[in-house]
């Protein structure tokens, strides 16, 4: 059984990235996968910084969240979008668990060869289109394989019932696809 990790770029209390990576981790689901969907809010770190690193070593969170990647085939990221970027937030947790935790790791372990689906919900027209540009650059660079099939929900803050599925049953089924493809890459 694959295992896939999935979380938001969001630590937002109703944050609509959450919701929809919710989605894309029930299609996985449903599609055969073991699915641990965490809140990257429960994961605090400092902002990256070398001489941090230096001094104090690699924070027991980054140390945390990094495992969870190792032991994991597969990543889904709803990211939102922040002055046509990713966020902060995300980038963060990105570059910590890109560092080595022992001395004999190969660069970059935690994300080289793993797969990942991409998508974002914003409350702008492109729904975070633009920030899955870099977020897509960013992780093939990583050594991850991106899917090529993504998707961006917009107007997202009037996107979602009140149960978190997307009222747009076209929308809903796309992200519920995303986490099935995933799935289906991965077997």
């Amino acid at each position: 059984m694959t295992r896939i990790l999935a979380f938001s770029g969001s630590a937002r209390k109703g944050s609509t990235n959450s919701k929809l990576v919710k989605i894309a981790a029930e299609g996985a689901k449903q599609a055969g996968s073991d699915v641990t969907v965490i809140d990257l809010a429960d994961y605090p770190m400092p902002l990256y910084d070398q001489d941090l690193e230096m001094s104090e070593g690699i924070p027991e969170n980054a140390i945390r969240f990094k495992k969870l990647l190792l032991e994991h085939e597969g990543v889904l990221i709803a990211s939102p979008e922040y002055n046509s970027a990713f966020s902060p937030l995300l980038k963060n947790v990105i570059d910590w668990a890109s560092r080595s935790t022992t001395e004999n790791e190969p660069p970059l372990s935690a994300y080289r060869g793993k797969s990942v689906a991409i998508m974002a919900a914003s409350p702008g027209g492109l729904g975070g289109l633009r920030g899955l540009v870099f977020l897509r650059m960013l992780l093939g660079n990583l050594g991850m394989i991106v899917l090529p099939e993504q998707h961006a929900v917009g107007n997202a803050l009037k996107a979602f019932g009140e149960s978190g599925q997307l009222l747009d049953e076209t929308q809903q089924q796309n992200i519920l696809n995303l986490g099935k493809n995933l799935v289906e890459h991965l077997s």
